[in-house]
């Protein structure tokens, strides 16, 4: 080895150390030379100066620290390196060749090669003698190191060595050049020896690196969403283009419904739905299809015993059982085939299956565990999926069950809804007929979602129903639904603090509006909903000025307030969820620009609201309900006023007998309803107070009306057997179907319904 280092440079480029032999070859002193940059000093060389070839070559090697020794180097310099080149051509596990500047092979060596390889390979192009797929980006690769001087390090290519078992490998390729003298200054293409190339197979490393970087896709994009067949998505586009060439998922077809796996072997007739599909076109079955497995296929065994597989397609022996699947996999050129089964529990949900074609690496044994912990990474997000759905199922078919079916016509309203698809929404609807020909519009919102949000639905709506009966004005029907929601609210506050309902307070809202045909009004009501839309029969729409309280469920709440206005024949009335208020108030909202044409069916309306609305995730499950208000016809209904004295009852009767004569209902109908009129128009006449006023109803039932100015309300009695009076709303109550009393601030209405028998 050399003797001490001439000199002692830190890592900034500054000399530290100086020594003897510094100071005869570059003829300054210690101090001179201390504290200035290393470039300065040896511009300073005399030897090269002199043009002193034979001048020792400065080294560079590092020192304890960061510092750097500067030294000549010497004989022994010389021999080191050729030992190094010995070890390297007879011993490194690599091969490694020499070549010109023409990059011909002038050395070679390969340990695990037998024979006389160099014989074979001298004076041959380098990018032809390892069999690469591309050898003109081999050649510019090389081409590049012996231009420039800087080394490539570890490029990858493909090749296919003949005689190589295994097909298609990947070469690690590490060029440098190799030149005349020391140092990088010299770059003219004389001093230019060649190149040496270091050939690696990293092939397996390669295979290894693409399963784990699949297997990371997997887990990072699989299982972040409660859909299942998105969740076979996100698999395929994980895998396909960079581990497959084309990637299927099949999941069993009611798994998608939300039911329960069956333990496995899959039967032999259950259907599979092709979920997810991505790769090369024309794939055997589209996505959506449905059909069992054929027997007699690696897709069929793989379903039976629950094992993954490697399947070569060369010449498969299964292919009469399944020939059209066999036929698309000839086209697209698919030579293996991964199989995977979904399972959880011993439990199949569907099946992967993953092709390599054309020119990719086949699958081998080893892609096998990985497939099956992709497998069940996918199986897992697909069952929480199905967990999902099984719910979303039973809360939408209680929603459903829970909404009206086929809301009854209505003598002067038409009315239709839009109902846009959604998981677990809590908006709802109701159509309700009242007496004397009047229509109840009631729509709301529950905060909740799921399951939950259906039974407080429910609920709310029976809740409704069940005071709409009472004929009760709009205001205090709202003034009761907030004390039984307030009852509600405090029994699920009662409940264990385990139970995830009691963490969830009670919120909802709700809209109850009533028409009245006869004077063409709306009086609405509202429990923190959105006013309704009017669009009146020219095209003019605006919001009603509604004084709206508080939610329900709230805990303080003030008086609930009502307000009234007109409906012009033709005019629509739009009731919608709290999602939709901003496409109704403003002037260029979705609804005001859909409902401007007020002369359309609604049924129309409703397509076009639905077409025009965007696909959000907030309006998903909400409602639009249209009523479009007409008067009552006049053939339909007959009003009196009649004398404040005992020929009242007697008058009505005269009146009633007339009418029903008109409107051919007679026999029994008749002889109940004048007895109706009479003990009616009896007690107002005794216990009212004029005017009195008798109106009959045709519609789905007939209706008798008695007005009077009275506040004070009816009561039935029981009359004895000795008693001559008392049992006038008895008899009523034998005679119609349902009877009641209607209270207003200008008096009261008595009123019965009886219901038309078939044919009248």
């Amino acid at each position: 080895m050399a003797d001490a280092p001439l000199m002692v440079v830190d890592s900034s480029g500054v000399v530290t150390g100086w020594s003897r032999a510094a100071e005869r070859r570059f003829g300054l002193p210690t101090a001179d030379a201390t504290g200035r940059p290393v470039a300065e000093v040896l511009a300073r060389d005399r030897r090269r100066q002199d043009g002193d070839g034979e001048a020792a070559a400065l080294l560079l090697e590092p020192l304890a620290g960061a510092a750097w020794g500067v030294r000549e180097a010497g004989e022994d310099d010389d021999a080191l390196g050729q030992a190094l080149l010995d070890v390297l051509f007879s011993q490194a596990r690599m091969r490694v060749h020499v070549l010109d500047p023409e990059q011909r092979v002038l050395r070679v060596s390969d340990p695990s090669e037998p024979g006389d390889l160099l014989g074979r390979m001298r004076g041959r192009v380098f990018g032809e003698v390892c069999g690469f797929e591309e050898p003109e980006r081999v050649h510019a690769y090389v081409h590049e190191v012996l231009t420039t001087g800087v080394p490539g390090i570890e490029r990858p290519f493909f090749a296919r060595p003949l005689g190589v078992p295994g097909g298609r490998r990947t070469l690690s390729l590490s060029a440098f050049r190799l030149q005349k003298g020391h140092g990088a200054r010299q770059s003219t293409q004389d001093t230019v020896l060649g190149v040496v190339v270091s050939v690696v197979d990293v092939t397996e490393r390669v295979r290894h690196r693409r399963r784990d970087a699949a297997l990371t896709a997997v887990r990072e994009r699989v299982g972040g969403t409660l859909d299942i067949e998105a969740t076979c998505r996100d698999l395929v586009d994980a895998l396909v283009p960079d581990y497959a060439d084309a990637g299927v998922v099949e999941v069993v077809d009611a798994i998608l419904r939300g039911e329960c796996p069956q333990p496995g072997p899959l039967g032999r007739d259950v259907p599979l739905r092709r979920a997810a599909y991505d790769g090369r076109p024309d794939p055997a079955r589209p996505v959506g299809d449905v059909s069992p497995v054929v027997h007699g296929t690696p897709y069929q065994r793989s379903l039976s015993d629950l094992r993954a597989r490697v399947v070569p397609l060369a010449n498969a022996s299964w292919a009469d059982a399944d020939p059209g699947r066999a036929r698309i996999i000839r086209e697209f050129g698919a030579h293996t085939l991964l199989l995977a089964p979904l399972t959880l529990r011993g439990a199949v949900l569907g099946l992967v299956s993953l092709y390599r074609c054309g020119d990719d690496e086949p699958f081998t044994e080893e892609d096998i565990p990985v497939a099956a912990a992709m497998a069940s990474r996918v199986a897992l997000g697909i069952d929480n999926a199905r967990r999902y759905a099984h719910e979303y199922t039973i809360a939408s078919t209680l929603r459903r069950r829970l909404l009206p079916q086929r809301p009854a016509a209505q003598p002067a309203v038409e009315t239709d809804q839009l109902l846009l698809p959604g998981r677990g929404s809590g908006s709802w609807f109701d159509t309700i007929s009242l007496p004397g020909a009047r229509t109840a519009l009631v729509i709301g919102d529950v905060t909740e979602r799921g399951i939950h949000a259906a039974t407080t639905m429910g609920q709310l709506r029976t809740v409704v129903q069940a005071l709409a009966d009472l004929d009760l004005e709009p205001d205090e029907l709202l003034a009761r639904l907030y004390d039984t929601a307030a009852r509600l609210a405090q029994e699920r506050a009662q409940l264990p603090s385990s139970d995830p309902l009691h963490r969830e307070p009670l919120s909802a809202t709700c809209a109850y509006a009533v028409y009245d045909p006869f004077t063409e009004t709306c009086t609405v009501a509202s429990a923190g909903h959105p006013a309704p839309l009017v669009v009146c029969p020219d095209g003019t729409a605006y919001v009603a000025g509604l004084p709206a309280g508080p939610p329900l469920g709230t805990v303080e709440r003030g008086p609930v307030a009502a307000a009234s206005f007109p409906l012009r024949e033709g005019s629509i009335l739009g009731l919608y969820s709290s999602a939709l208020e901003s496409h109704a108030e403003t002037s260029s909202g979705v609804l005001r620009r859909t409902l401007a044409h007020p002369d359309r069916p609604l049924r129309e309306l409703c397509d076009a609201a639905a077409y025009a609305l965007p696909d959000t995730p907030e309006l998903q499950g909400t409602v639009l309900l249209l009523a479009r208000t007409h008067p009552m016809p006049p053939e339909r209904y007959a009003v009196w006023e009649l004398p404040y004295d005992k020929t009242a009852p007697a008058t009505a009767r005269r009146l009633a007998s007339k009418r029903l004569a008109e409107w051919n209902l007679a026999g029994d109908t008749g002889e109940a309803t004048e007895l109706i009129v009479s003990e009616l128009v009896t007690n107002a006449v005794r216990y009212g107070r004029p005017p009195v006023k008798l109106r009959l109803i045709l519609d789905r039932a007939l209706t008798c009306e008695i007005r009077d100015a009275s506040t004070t309300g009816p009561h039935m009695k029981y009359a004895g057997a000795v008693d001559e009076g008392g049992r006038g709303l008895f008899i009523i109550s034998q005679l119609a179907t349902v009877w009641g009393t209607r209270y207003a601030s200008e008096g009261k209405t008595v009123w019965s319904e009886q219901t038309l028998p078939d044919g009248e």
